[in-house]
């Protein structure tokens, strides 16, 4: 497994288009890998790849990919990037870096800084006898309230740290529906919620386009590791859904580093 982090110049009418269309940067994204047939790298079974865009700040936009294979990112320089600075084989425009040394660090009770941006939903039944339907999450809190779901994150490997009391800035309770509210009391933030919208064709050409409606978020915070197998597979397989629209990645760094995941 390989991590690639790729700068995006923002300036560029490419680099706008892409940021623009999930499927179309999702498409960009495999066609970076040559080993990969058309339709692999989304399935449940097999290599997957996994992608995320980090907006720094209005000019500085940050494209991270997991994938099983180093990546080839030269249509991204060329579409997106400062072809001129890439024609230095030193400055190819792209960084890569085995993953696989520091997936095996990962030891149970180590303490890390992570981010993900995921599309945190919920299944609902608006009446008796309704199929439910898959919604998306709108409010900070509930949000959050995803995140920490005890069993996603028994499953996926890790624990969210508990502030320590006297650093709490906001009370728990409940809320006015009567469930419980957490106030401050884990290390999270919920931040850059997006709502992506865009049209999918189900079949070929000519088949008919149905829109479809995206809320993301990213979440910035400090965990322990509580299963490293299971985190690893998070790491490399994703968490969540909409993982072929840029969400599901989830990367770490030392939790005592000032710089950001």
């Amino acid at each position: 497994m390989y991590l690639t982090r790729f700068r995006v110049n923002t300036a560029r009418p490419g680099a706008r288009r892409l940021l623009s269309a999930p499927q179309a940067l999702h498409a960009a994204v495999l066609a970076s890998f040559p080993g990969l047939l058309p339709g692999h790298g989304d399935g449940p079974e097999g290599p997957r790849v996994l992608w995320r865009l980090d907006h720094n700040a209005r000019a500085e936009v940050f494209l991270y990919i997991v994938g099983p294979d180093r990546p080839d990112l030269t249509h991204l320089v060329e579409q997106a990037g400062w072809p001129v600075a890439a024609a230095d084989p030193a400055t190819p425009g792209w960084e890569t870096r085995p993953y696989g040394p520091f997936l095996d660090r990962l030891e149970t009770g180590g303490v890390w800084s992570f981010r993900l941006t995921a599309n945190p939903v919920h299944y609902i039944r608006r009446k008796e006898g309704e199929p439910t339907k898959r919604t998306a999450h709108i409010t900070p809190h509930h949000q959050l309230g995803w995140l920490l779901d005890d069993e996603r994150q028994k499953r996926s490997g890790y624990q969210v740290l508990e502030k320590p009391a006297e650093k709490r800035l906001l009370p728990g309770g409940t809320t006015l529906q009567g469930r419980p509210h957490h106030g401050d009391a884990y290390e999270a933030a919920v931040r850059d919620q997006r709502e992506l919208s865009f049209g999918k064709s189900a079949g070929g050409r000519g088949s008919p386009v149905h829109r479809v409606k995206i809320v993301t978020v990213t979440y910035d915070g400090r965990l322990t590791v509580t299963d490293p197998v299971a985190l690893r597979r998070t790491l490399t397989r994703g968490i969540g859904k909409a993982r072929a629209y840029g969400c599901g990645l989830m990367t770490l760094v030392p939790a005592a580093s000032e710089v950001r995941p």
